[in-house]
This record gives structure tokens, C-alpha cells and sequence, in this order.
């Protein structure tokens, strides 16, 4: 079974980048599907961008397409996502997943293993 750290998360003002990262331990993840999702206060959590192993085949939410930025470095096992124009609405848990089918879905149940995530907040 594979073990997922989230990191990178704290406290930023509106339209400031921050940068998480996901480590992963127990096995290697090369050939899973990875994504990150979040999940805001009184809100269902939501994906938000996702990354398949090998073709490097990968989706955003349409809310984040052209200011976020996932990658994975299968070397490390880390999968890394880098966040630009951050808005209050954006504040929220965000959450590392992985899947071991190596399909990227939007369902969070379909996901195999989670991290414990990590708390991102956007001040106005």
C-alpha cells in the first residue's frame, strides 16, 4: 500500500502561487494514476487536476485550467502541483490521491489511496 504526505500548504494573500507536493512511501507509484483534490469549508471535495503515469496524460478542473500546474517526478515518488492567481474561494484541504488502474477520474471514491492533506488558505 502506498503512503501520501501532503506539504507546501499555508497561509497567502489573493493572487499569490504556492506550491504543494505529495511524497509517497511504501511503494513505488510509477505506474498509478495521481491527482490532487480539495475540499473547502461546507463544501464536497472536488478534483482538481490529475496525471497518469508513463504518457504523462493529464486533466484540470476547468476552474484551475491555465493556472495550475501538476508533474510527478516517478524518481522521487513525489507528484507536485503548482498553484498561481490564488483566490479566497480556493481556500480549502487539498488532498493527494492515486489510483493503481492509471485512469484519471473526477470521482473521489474511485480513488485508492489519500494523504491527510493539507489546509491552503487565501486571504482577501
Amino acid at each position: 500500500q502506498v503512503q501520501l504526505v501532503e506539504s507546501g500548504g499555508g497561509l497567502v494573500q489573493v493572487g499569490d502561487s504556492l506550491r504543494l507536493s505529495c511524497a509517497a512511501s511504501g511503494r513505488a507509484f510509477s505506474s498509478d494514476a495521481m491527482a490532487w483534490f480539495r475540499q473547502g469549508p461546507g463544501k464536497e471535495r472536488e478534483f482538481v487536476a490529475g496525471i497518469r503515469a508513463t504518457w504523462r496524460i493529464i486533466q484540470y478542473a476547468d476552474s484551475v485550467e491555465g493556472r495550475f500546474i501538476i508533474s510527478r517526478d516517478d524518481a522521487k515518488n513525489t507528484v507536485s502541483l503548482q498553484m498561481f492567481s490564488l483566490t479566497p474561494e480556493e481556500t480549502a484541504i487539498y488532498y493527494c490521491a492515486g489510483k493503481t488502474n492509471n485512469f484519471i477520474t473526477k470521482e473521489a471514491s474511485s480513488y485508492d489511496f489519500w494523504g491527510r492533506g493539507t489546509q491552503v488558505t487565501v486571504s482577501s
